[in-house]
């Protein structure tokens, strides 16, 4: 009797693991609507003239920061938040987005939750394959110019660099 009770139970046991795999859904999972843009990004932050000749390179000495692009929770292709995570004036903002072209800026924005000040992006570019890491393997690449209200020195700071690859470099 104990043998026909295993038995039974090995194949419902089995018939249990079958109908698990099945899938919920037909939809393929996907990507994001700016999902070319969007990333880490190890940077260098310069401080710029108007014209865009660089002043002070790193002037705070912090080296390579990251900093973030991701969709917004509408995942349209005209914004997208543009987040240093708190690497350098803790900054978190919507930027308009023009996909097709790679391509971001905001007008006069609060940079921040708390209002602290406000900030112009300028110049935003995400170029595709454009960068080479240390190995010489293309990378995507990306540069803004940023300036903030309440920055005593009235610096516009460019912000360049390559998308994270999770490789040490």
């Amino acid at each position: 009797m104990k043998k026909y009770i295993s038995l039974l139970m090995t194949a419902l046991l089995f018939s249990f693991g079958f109908t698990g795999c099945d899938p919920e859904t037909d939809e393929e999972p996907g990507g994001t609507n700016v999902e070319k843009m969007a990333g880490v990004w190890d940077v260098t932050v310069d401080a710029v003239d108007e014209s865009g000749n660089i002043l002070y390179e790193d002037p705070y000495g912090i080296g390579v920061i990251q900093v973030m692009t991701y969709n917004t929770a509408a995942n349209v292709d005209n914004e997208m938040w543009l987040d240093d995570m708190q690497n350098f004036w803790a900054f978190k903002m919507k930027v308009d987005v023009n996909y097709a072209a790679r391509t971001f800026s905001c007008a006069s924005k609060d940079y921040d939750a708390a209002g602290t000040g406000t900030a112009v992006v300028t110049n935003g570019k995400v170029l595709e394959g454009q960068a080479k890491n240390l190995h010489g393997m293309p990378n995507d690449s990306i540069v803004f110019d940023i300036k903030f209200s309440d920055d005593d020195n009235g610096l516009i700071y460019r912000f360049s660099g390559q998308r994270y690859t999770g490789f040490y470099e």
